[in-house]
């Protein structure tokens, strides 16, 4: 991905950026692509070439994921903030979501880097990454 390509990316799309080998983040994209009706999100494993891309470009480490990415026409969103930046984006009752908002961003942080510290022995985790299916192919990167 050449340096053009990606920065027409992070400016015109929303991306998120998820773990594959995790099976808890990829029952989220199952969840994204099932209420995203709208299509307001790509996909984007960060093992795929793409998602190391636009790891490197905002500084985050390339082989040891600690937060969901969402990357909104150029704006970064990480941890609880990204979780409920996309709730807010999908139909109802998901957007209800939002309302977390009223606790302090570090109690939403701990909470959701506790779930992410802990995913893989709580969740499991895949030795592949799964590849879409013919139909979601174009949501994804």
């Amino acid at each position: 991905m050449d340096n053009t390509d990606l920065m027409s990316l992070i400016e015109h799309e929303q991306i998120i950026l998820f773990d594959a080998e995790c099976k808890l983040c990829n029952r989220w994209t199952r969840f994204i692509l099932r209420f995203d009706s709208a299509h307001h999100f790509k996909l984007c494993s960060v093992q795929s070439p793409p998602g190391q891309a636009l790891l490197a470009y905002f500084g985050f480490p390339l082989s040891d994921y600690e937060t969901m990415l969402l990357i909104s026409r150029g704006r970064l969103f990480t941890h609880s903030d990204a979780f409920l930046a996309i709730m807010r984006q999908l139909p109802l009752p998901w957007r209800w979501c939002g309302i977390l908002r009223i606790f302090p961003v570090r109690l939403r942080n701990w909470l959701y880097l506790l779930i992410a510290r802990n995913r893989y022995r709580l969740f499991g985790r895949y030795s592949y990454c799964a590849l879409p299916s013919a139909e979601n192919a174009r949501r994804f990167l």
